[in-house]
């Protein structure tokens, strides 16, 4: 299969892209694990997302995350749980946007992955066989970078090999994302869940 002529690499999100977003039962399996009321989970989200930026970043350990989320340290075992329960929300994928992948990889085509994920997770998906389609796997916690931050881009950028941004894909579920790496150079594709997308965007056509 030829490589497509118009990208020398493209720069993966996993997270709305490769992962699929958790679901609201997986939410509640979460929630409950947090000893927080089920007719609350908006709050719980609240609480979930309000330091995860740090967390992802690499600035809070897991202990110092859960602390803030559940306004109390949780105990060894409760933080293992809380860990399991967390992970397991964004371990699942979408075989579709896989399959694209896997054509793309056969064309030579180099891909590397940017997540904003804690290193627990990043430790968990560095196990899956589709981090064999990588070239190289980058997470926020081990860059201490999230994106939108364009260091966070620049040390995807180099692990890609290319010389030109503009022929270098960032492919994201976050328009926010997107527009940082296009203002650094790079193109963009601002993903919205259309394997089809993807795939008019890495595969040559015939």
């Amino acid at each position: 299969m030829t490589r497509h002529t118009g990208l020398d690499a493209v720069i993966l999100d996993y997270n709305g892209v490769i992962g699929l977003q958790p679901t609201r039962s997986q939410w509640l399996r979460l929630a409950r694990t947090a000893s927080w009321p089920d007719d609350d989970l908006t709050g719980f989200q609240r609480a979930f997302w309000s330091a995860r930026e740090p967390y992802d970043a690499g600035q809070l350990s897991d202990m110092a995350y859960w602390a803030r989320v559940l306004g109390s340290h949780p105990g060894p075992r409760l933080l293992r749980e809380l860990l399991t329960a967390d992970t397991d929300m964004w371990t699942g994928t979408d075989e579709h946007v896989l399959a694209v992948l896997r054509r793309a990889h056969r064309t030579g085509l180099p891909m590397v992955l940017l997540s904003n994920a804690p290193r627990h997770l990043s430790d968990v998906l560095d196990t899956h066989d589709w981090q064999q389609l990588m070239t190289q796997a980058l997470y926020s916690a081990r860059l201490e970078a999230c994106k939108p931050d364009p260091s966070a881009y620049h040390h995807a950028l180099a692990a890609t090999g290319a010389r030109n941004p503009a022929r270098v894909l960032l492919v994201d579920d976050r328009a926010d994302n997107c527009q940082a790496a296009r203002s650094l150079g790079l193109t963009a594709l601002h993903y919205t869940g259309q394997p089809a997308d993807l795939e008019a965007a890495l595969l040559p056509t015939a």
